[in-house]
């Protein structure tokens, strides 16, 4: 995938336009019910925040009237897992399942070493 990224992991850096992607999974939420959700913040900055998560292509925003209706788009999500996390989880996947069979090993070893003295 040649895609450059950075865009994606950009948007995704902040705590708060996370916070917005965790509103839009559970479906899509208008914009002003997304500006309620942060009362610490102005509206302004409630919107440069879902403006740079549209850029990212993470929301899509549709009108209806004087409604903006704003949905997660899990895509580009998607591209950021098979760039970067597929590619470690098979190493990881052997690690652990590499870490489970130690710790058996050494815990079937001390049962028959408590058996024995027994």
């Amino acid at each position: 995938m040649a895609k450059n990224l950075d865009h994606i992991w950009k948007a995704l850096s902040d705590p708060t336009r996370r916070e917005i992607l965790d509103l839009l999974r559970d479906g899509p939420r208008q914009t002003t019910e997304i500006v309620e959700k942060f009362p610490q913040l102005s509206r302004f900055g409630v919107m440069k925040h879902l403006d740079t998560l549209r850029e990212a292509g993470l929301v899509h925003t549709r009108s209806e009237g004087r409604l903006r209706i704003n949905s997660l788009n899990v895509t580009p999500i998607r591209h950021i897992t098979e760039r970067w996390i597929s590619k470690y989880e098979a190493s990881w996947t052997n690690t652990l399942l590499r870490v489970k069979e130690s710790a058996e090993a050494s815990a079937s070893e001390n049962s028959q070493s408590s058996t024995k003295r027994a």
